[in-house]
């Protein structure tokens, strides 16, 4: 099963930024479509982004579109998930893990989730 591990979450006012970071545990990302995931509290997983294997595609929930970017770093062999004009609602713990990407959908592969990182905006 592939280990992912995210960080880069904390407290942040609404408007705010936060740079999540994903990265493979004794593996390369770059091998697979990576995705995000949230999940608030009393709610069910939700997909937020995703970047497909070659990078040829890119797809956003409605509602981060036009805040929220993928990218990767393959030097460095991590997925950024850089989020702006933070929301109350964006309020969830982030996981990343492997996906199917397309340009009008994501889905998980594999079972399990990772530990995540906990995003709060609030003031």
């Amino acid at each position: 099963q592939l280990q992912f591990v995210e960080s880069g979450g904390g407290l942040v006012r609404p408007g705010g930024s936060l740079r999540l970071s994903c990265a493979g545990s004794g593996f390369t990302l770059d091998s697979y479509g990576i995705g995000w995931f949230r999940q608030a509290p009393g709610k069910e997983h939700e997909g937020v982004s995703c970047v497909s294997r070659s990078d040829f595609a890119t797809y956003y929930a409605k509602s981060v579109k036009g805040r929220f970017t993928i990218s990767r770093d393959n030097a460095k062999d991590t997925v950024y998930l850089q989020m702006n004009s933070l929301k109350p609602e964006d309020t969830a713990v982030y996981y990343c893990a492997a996906a199917h990407c397309w340009d009008r959908g994501m889905s998980k592969k594999g079972n399990g989730w990772g530990q995540g990182t906990q995003v709060t905006v609030s003031s």
